[in-house]
């Protein structure tokens, strides 16, 4: 109708088009169909062998806890458990295991009291020495742990500029465990401190 012509268009139409010189951009391969993505997703709501199949994750399970177990003792960062991942949590255990830790014996010294106070009798004036011989061990215990929780604190703010939250816990907690039964197994000897 009313309007210019289009006259590039008729003079091009004329001439044989031009093939890009450079390859096409993309992936290279034409999109796989919707029933064939769908067919290679579909599998049983029940697998066909249940057995076979409780078998298979009974044995993944086992795997599973076996490699935290070697993480446990080895102290792998990759397998260990995530409350005990992270360089700051490996400070915080190495500065406790190189330290002697008041706390790590009281459980033994609790036994001893109560085998002591089942033997002496209630009447004697023993059983008061008893009860604050272990007030005081009691006592050693609390000044040790916050003792240890102000070093693990100071230490881990200079190393690391801010301290996680529960890092300074997870230690205190750490030295209360009798050594040979930490998990993760201490990594460093007696006054081997990390720098």
């Amino acid at each position: 109708m009313f309007g210019r012509k289009n006259e590039p268009a008729a003079e091009s139409a004329g001439q044989p088009e031009e093939q890009p010189t450079s390859p096409l951009v993309g992936k290279g391969a034409p999109t796989p169909r919707r029933k064939d993505q769908e067919a290679a997703r579909r599998r049983p709501l029940v697998p066909t062998d249940r057995k076979a199949s409780k078998a298979a994750e009974r044995q993944a399970a086992a795997d599973e806890r076996a490699r935290v177990r070697r993480a446990l003792e080895t102290g792998d960062e990759r397998h260990l458990p995530f409350k005990d991942r992270g360089p700051q949590k490996r400070f915080a255990r190495d500065t406790v295991d190189a330290r002697f830790n008041v706390g790590e014996y009281l459980m033994f010294a609790a036994l001893v009291f109560v085998v002591i106070s089942f033997v002496v009798p209630q009447a004697s004036d023993a059983q008061v020495y008893i009860l604050a011989a272990f007030w005081i061990v009691f006592i050693l215990v609390i000044l040790d742990t916050f003792w240890l929780s102000r070093q693990l604190k100071k230490r881990l703010t200079t190393k690391f500029g801010e301290v996680e939250r529960g890092t300074v816990w997870y230690g205190s907690m750490r030295a209360l465990q009798f050594r040979p039964l930490r998990l993760p197994k201490p990594q460093v000897s007696r006054g081997q401190y990390p720098s």
